[in-house]
This record gives structure tokens, C-alpha cells and sequence, in this order.
């Protein structure tokens, strides 16, 4: 009797082994396509994963002067299912509160900026969820949002109905963002940012495949920080540079970017609003 149990339970495990490794070897499969990175002017960018997700970041759109006029009209992004700000300035958070509540999408932001958000009623609890730095929240399946340092400054600027005034209010601290896709593909958004040398652990500890970097100069790093963070920090295998242009004060070019920067393993991508990259 005892040998015939040991039979059956040989066989039940048989039949289940197969079955458990199928599994492990579908979760651990690369998910299919490649990444679609578009750049929409300033620090928005439309990303499409390979899995058909599509991530929106800091989406300063209708009164953008860089954002292609089709653009202008939120319903050409299509569906978005991941909505990322980095801080409460204006442009970068201008047309993120219309698209969370046409997607029905949260808004990821810094905490303390979304605490802002909320209570002001710019828009309900359930999309303002709050997290911190070293943070890591999965807003869709299959994607990983890690918030990081940024050396900048946030505050929220809104509009009071009953006086018809501007009023500011605490946006938080600012961050950066390591989105991590389905295949392992990582792009660190740098947000808006000044230098600051744990960008070095950020690049050792998080290895971004992709770097979104401001170049602009007065509100962040200029082409010439820029490009020291670059070369002897993060080392990325491309940067698509960022924040510049749409303001007349953020005077940086990728062409000052890519001479500061000299000869390294760096692919420099400088698209114009409206082109895209491809991973």
C-alpha cells in the first residue's frame, strides 16, 4: 500500500512539473516589439512599450511652442495607461490633470505634490496615488516606476475660482523616474535637474539602457553639465536630450551637448518634437 502511494504521488508530480515550467518559461520570455520613444517638446515624451503599454510623461502640450500642432489636441496621444510628472511646474504638469480624468489613469507624481493635488480638488483621491523616492510602484502590468533624486525645486500654481487669483502651493520635492518595460528595457527620465553626484549610484544601481536628459541650462544642467554627467557618471547606451527651446532661457542645444561630450560609448539621439526613436 505504502509503495502504491508512492506511485501516485510520483505521478501527480509528474504531471504537474511540466506545467510549472511552462509557466516560469512564459514569464520569463522577453515580451514581443520594441520600444517607441516620440518626443513631444520639452520634458513630454510618449513612450510605447513592447508590450503595447503606452507611458506619458510630463505632458505640457496645448500651450507648448514645440509641441507639433496635432499633438495639441490630448486625444492624438491615443490610450494611455502609465501618466508620470515629475514635479508641480507648469510645464510639466500643465495638461497631466485633463488626461487623467479622460484616461481614468492615476497621475504618479511626488507625494507631496499629489497631496497638493488632491486637496485642492484638481482632482480625486483614487487618481493621486503617493510615493517617495526609492519608491517603486507597477502602474501597469509588466511595468516598474522607481522614483529617484532630482536637484531642482516644485510647487503647484493654481487657480483659485473664488478669487480668480493665482495661489501657490507646496508641489513636493522633485524626482526623476526609472521606468523599467517588459523586457528588462530601463529609461531613466531625469525630470528637471541640476548635477548631482548620485547620479553615479543611479546609474550603477539602476543601469539605464536609455537616458532622457535635460540640456537646456538656467533651470537645469546646461550642454556642458550635461555632458559631464554623461561621460562620467552614467554612461547610458543612448540619451535623447530634453528641455530646451521652449523656453528663451533654456538657450542649451545638442549640437553644444554632442561637442562637450567628445568621443564615448554614448549614442546621442537629438530628435526634433514629433520624431521618434525605436529599441
Amino acid at each position: 500500500m505504502k509503495a502504491l502511494r508512492r506511485f501516485l504521488s510520483a505521478l501527480a508530480l509528474a504531471a504537474l512539473l511540466p506545467m510549472a515550467m511552462a509557466q516560469s518559461a512564459a514569464t520569463a520570455q522577453p515580451a514581443a516589439g520594441k520600444t517607441e520613444v516620440l518626443w513631444l517638446g520639452q520634458s513630454a515624451f510618449r513612450i510605447t512599450t513592447p508590450g503595447g503599454k503606452v507611458i506619458v510623461t510630463d505632458p505640457w502640450l496645448r500651450q507648448n511652442p514645440l509641441t507639433p500642432a496635432e499633438y495639441k489636441n490630448l486625444d492624438a496621444l491615443g490610450k494611455v495607461d502609465v501618466l508620470l510628472v515629475t514635479h508641480g511646474h507648469l510645464d510639466h504638469f500643465a495638461d497631466a490633470p485633463e488626461l487623467a480624468l479622460m484616461h481614468r489613469v492615476p497621475m504618479y507624481a511626488p507625494g507631496d505634490m499629489n497631496q497638493t493635488v488632491g486637496l485642492l480638488g484638481i482632482l480625486p483621491a483614487n487618481l493621486v496615488p503617493r510615493f517617495n523616492k526609492s519608491g517603486t510602484v507597477t502602474p501597469a502590468p509588466g511595468i516598474k516606476v522607481t522614483a529617484v533624486h532630482a536637484e531642482h525645486s516644485s510647487i503647484v500654481v493654481w487657480k483659485n475660482p473664488a478669487t480668480g487669483k493665482d495661489e501657490a502651493h507646496p508641489g513636493g520635492e522633485p524626482v526623476g523616474y526609472i521606468i523599467e518595460l517588459e523586457n528588462g528595457f530601463r529609461i531613466y527620465h531625469m525630470g528637471d535637474t541640476g548635477l548631482f553626484m548620485d547620479m553615479k549610484f543611479i546609474a550603477d544601481h539602476y543601469k539605464p539602457d536609455l537616458v532622457l536628459m535635460p540640456i537646456g541650462g538656467h533651470f537645469t544642467m546646461g550642454p556642458a553639465d550635461a555632458a559631464y554627467a554623461t561621460r562620467e557618471w552614467l554612461k547610458p547606451r543612448a540619451v535623447i536630450p530634453m528641455h530646451y527651446g521652449a523656453n528663451p532661457l533654456g538657450k542649451g542645444t545638442p549640437a553644444e551637448y554632442i561637442q562637450a561630450l567628445g568621443e564615448t560609448g554614448t549614442r546621442v539621439l537629438p530628435l526634433k518634437p514629433g520624431e521618434k526613436a525605436t529599441f
